[in-house]
């Protein structure tokens, strides 16, 4: 195919009256893409090298600081800082020490009990005591705190096993500067270094502790959870439980009557399906809507903004609970049907699946629209009048115009928040909670899911109202698996991040 390719290009190049320019631009994007290709394949091998070649480094470095180093840093090697306060680097050395017996006291006192423990996740179960008068109840292990602990001190060995390559690697690096004779910082070189050149590390220290205490502890906690059997027969500190390996993730896609297979792949089904329309649906009708208001000739455009602007104003929650009770079985919709004789009988919008998830788009539409119009609508002033003028002047009608420049110009602005926007859809839990609690229930459906209900709605059911933490936190990984293969794939193909140069 890149033969076949070149060699059209070649014959361009010799046909009589060719654009040269425009061919030169063809020859020169292709020798772009190509190496922005190659360097692309190159990078994992050469990334995955330097990480290998870093690693050598670092062990022939610490190697090396012990062989040539002196007593002081030897000693360091067991004693952190101890190099450093020789030196009469106090600040460094208070640091490195301190660290040091932290550890050692949080290990001895507290971790170490914890950390033992991770393996089995407890044996010593809860029981009551009732040889006496009084029945007693005799704690035993707690597994979820044997867990959140175990994984805490694993991050705080990883973490003084870093302040410890930071003490190996200071002590050669003393010993490079009394080698050339050069003077050691000081302790009030130190402090301005930490409020100048290092003042952005100095800043973000504590921000990065809030981070990893309440964003990464909590999700590597939430994935262990689905190697357990912690569920409501499970649950600390009255029972333990214990790592069940790969039994979660095989009960989610069993397909039998005790597995989770059949619910899991009709939820996330319906979850691509709304998060496909509450995406796209809307991004073009509120593009329509934007065309027409801003079409020459259309006049009060500023008022059908405004009435469309209006239902923002509002908020969501307050619409969505509105909405359901207008088309309740007794609501206004059903009632002014009847009131006029145009049926018989109630229409149940609400008690069949189907007819629910179409309800659910159809007012998500209402919801949704506004915003994308007024997005839009900024984006359509932009773009330039000379590219219509050109095209008319060419022949293309209305249709060709919208396909051919208005189309694409909103894709590549409009590219990655429509991306965002898909991922936001499919963990959207406001709309479809408020609207139906993921109702109706279908007998096909297991796990206490609905016929309305996406993953993420679906997790919350696990979690608040059947106490199913395992298969929750399975759930939670399969949607986190979906929507990073999602997000992936889209950017890669997304017209702002592969062609840029192409479209400008």
């Amino acid at each position: 195919m890149r033969r076949l390719e070149e060699e059209k290009i070649l014959t361009a190049l010799c046909l009589p009256g060719v654009d040269w320019t425009g061919a030169c631009a063809l020859v020169c994007k292709k020798g772009r893409d190509q190496t922005a290709m190659s360097q692309q394949n190159e990078s994992l091998s050469a990334r995955m090298s330097r990480g290998f070649t870093r690693a050598g480094r670092n062990i022939a470095e610490i190697g090396t600081t012990f062989k040539e180093g002196d007593w002081t840093a030897k000693l360091s090697f067991l004693i952190m800082g101890f190099g450093q306060l020789v030196h009469k680097q106090f600040l460094r050395g208070i640091i490195f020490l301190g660290t040091e017996i932290l550890f050692i006291y949080y290990m001895i006192t507290f971790g170490a009990q914890y950390l033992s423990k991770l393996p089995t996740l407890g044996t010593v179960e809860t029981y009551v005591d009732k040889s006496g008068k009084i029945p007693i109840t005799v704690y035993g292990d707690n597994s979820f705190l044997i867990l959140l602990y175990g994984l805490l001190t694993i991050f705080v060995i990883a973490a003084f096993i870093f302040m410890w390559r930071m003490n190996v690697g200071q002590q050669r690096q003393i010993q490079k500067l009394k080698e050339s004779g050069k003077s050691l910082p000081t302790t009030r070189d130190d402090l301005k270094s930490l409020l100048n050149e290092h003042f952005a590390a100095t800043l973000l220290a504590i921000p990065n502790l809030g981070v990893f205490v309440f964003i990464i502890l909590p999700i590597i906690f939430m994935v262990c959870i689905a190697f357990t059997n912690y569920d409501a027969n499970h649950q600390s500190p009255t029972n333990l439980f214990w790592w069940v390996g790969l039994e979660n993730f095989k009960n989610l896609f069993s397909m039998g009557s005790s597995g989770f297979g059949n619910t899991f792949f009709q939820v996330l089904a319906w979850t691509l399906v709304w998060a496909f329309f509450a995406t796209f649906l809307n991004f073009f009708l509120g593009l329509g809507v934007a065309i027409m208001i801003n079409k020459k000739g259309i006049k009060f455009k500023k008022l059908w903004r405004t009435i469309l602007v209006m239902t923002i104003a509002v908020p969501q929650f307050v619409s969505l609970l509105y909405m359901y009770k207008m088309f309740a079985n007794d609501g206004l919709v059903n009632t002014y049907l009847l009131k006029w004789g145009l049926i018989e009988s109630y229409i149940p919008f609400w008690t069949y699946a189907m007819s629910s998830r179409i309800l659910i788009i159809l007012i998500n539409v209402w919801i949704g629209v506004p915003y994308m119009m007024l997005m839009t609508t900024g984006i359509l002033m932009n773009i330039p009048e000379d590219l219509y003028e050109s095209a008319r002047i060419d022949g293309a009608n209305a249709w060709q115009m919208f396909r051919k420049i208005t189309l694409p110009y909103m894709f590549f602005v409009l590219g990655p928040y429509l991306l965002t926007s898909f991922t936001g859809n499919l963990n959207n839990f406001n709309v479809i909670y408020l609207l139906t609690q993921g109702q109706p229930t279908t007998m096909s459906m297991t796990g206490g899911a609905g016929g309305t209900d996406l993953l993420i709605t679906w997790l919350y059911k696990l979690t608040v109202n059947d106490t199913n933490y395992r298969m929750a936190a399975v759930i939670g990984i399969m949607v986190f698996a979906v929507t990073a293969i999602i997000s992936l794939v889209v950017y890669r193909i997304l017209p702002s991040v592969r062609d840029e140069e192409g479209f400008q």
